[in-house]
This record gives C-alpha cells, structure tokens and sequence, in this order.
C-alpha cells in the first residue's frame, strides 16, 4: 500500500469571502483601455497571487474585496477587474526575485534550459532573466557561469506556450 499525501484542509479551502464586494470578471484589453479614463481603485499583488482564482485582497484604499474568477486566470499587471458595482485595477506588486545575466547570449540561454528543465517561472527581460528568489537556483546558477542580482521588483514570467494570447 502506497503513503497518501496529507491534505491540508486550511491550505486547500478557498478564503471566506462572504460579505466582501466581488469581483468576478476580467475586462478584456479594449475594454480596460476605454476604463483607463476613468479613475479606478487599485490592488497591488504578487505574481502568485494574481495566478489564484479566489482570493481576499485589500485595496490600495483599505477596502477589502474578494477575487472569485475562473480557475486557470492569471492576471497581468494592469488588468482590469470588476464586479459588485466596482472597477479595480491590478497592478504587479515587487517580490523577490533574481535577475539573471550572462557573458554571453550562449551563456544565458544554457541557463534557461536549466531552468526550464525544472520548470521554474521565468520572465524574459531582454538580455536577461527574472525568477522568483530561491537559494538553491541562485547556486546552481553560480556554478553554470551567469550572474546573479537578488532585488524587489514586480514579476511578470512568461505565459507559456500553451496559454492563451492576450
């Protein structure tokens, strides 16, 4: 007989959102460009929290609020949220991360094929890479020949090639 996991019911409830505002639909580009006129609340959030379908957030004006979207939505900074009668815009908050940059264009793609192989989120920023800070990436990194910057700063990693265009 095989061990099974032990499921942590407080890490796999959604939030309670009961009494909160919702919101439950993303505006699309053109419609969040006509809203951009408009003054709107804002919620500042990190990738990992704009990649939850449920979620309790607190606005940048101390209202709290509830995110209840379609499993799978990922929220891009600047996206456009709306529901209860609310317009709010989300905005990538700065995190941790590690810039990642290389002698040469050979250099850094060998890092990426090490980090895609691991299946770590990465945003593409020109001459170099962004991923979220973790200490044993950060060595391996080192010791295949890049350069490492660990700084605060909004992260935006790549979609993928399977997700939707935006």
């Amino acid at each position: 007989m095989g061990m099974r996991p032990i499921a942590d019911p407080d890490a796999e409830r959604p939030p309670d959102v009961s009494g909160l505002p919702v919101l439950d639909r993303v505006l699309t580009q053109a419609e969040a460009a006509r809203a951009a006129a408009e003054p709107l609340a804002e919620v500042w959030l990190p990738f990992e929290s704009r990649s939850r379908s449920r979620l309790r957030a607190r606005l940048a004006d101390g209202r709290e609020v509830a995110l209840v979207l379609p499993r799978g939505t990922v929220l891009r900074g600047g996206a456009v949220v709306e529901g209860s009668g609310l317009r709010v815009r989300v905005l990538a908050a700065d995190e941790d991360v590690v810039e990642v940059s290389a002698p040469d264009a050979s250099a850094l793609a060998r890092a990426a094929y090490h980090l895609g192989n691991r299946h770590v989120a990465l945003q593409v920023a020109g001459e170099r890479l962004v991923i979220g800070y973790d200490a044993v990436l950060v060595d391996m990194l080192v010791g295949i020949g890049v350069r490492t910057k660990r700084c605060w700063a909004p992260f935006e990693p790549e979609a993928g090639a399977y997700a939707a265009h935006h």
